[in-house]
């Protein structure tokens, strides 16, 4: 789950950007600001920072698993390779 208080934050600081003469309907516009954010958030390919890491996890495995196999080919293929 994404954490919105960064959002509520830049929505904030965005409304406060706006000229004095507008800042009638402040609250209107950090409400627009904070949608219009959370739609394009919405629109990328994101993952949490949990899911992040589990699938760093399981590539770091994959990699040690791949390194092994890689060792042991070489190991094979160095005791067949005086044979031929």
């Amino acid at each position: 789950m994404i954490d919105l208080n960064p959002l509520d934050d830049l929505a904030r600081r965005l409304s406060e950007l706006v000229p004095p003469g507008l800042r009638e309907s402040r609250e209107d516009l950090q409400r627009t600001f904070k949608s219009a954010l959370q739609s394009g958030l919405a629109k990328l390919d994101l993952v949490t920072r949990e899911e992040f890491e589990v699938q760093r996890a399981v590539l770091l495995r994959t990699r040690e698993k791949l390194d092994a196999l890689e060792r042991e080919l070489a190991a094979l293929e160095a005791r067949v390779a005086p044979r031929s």
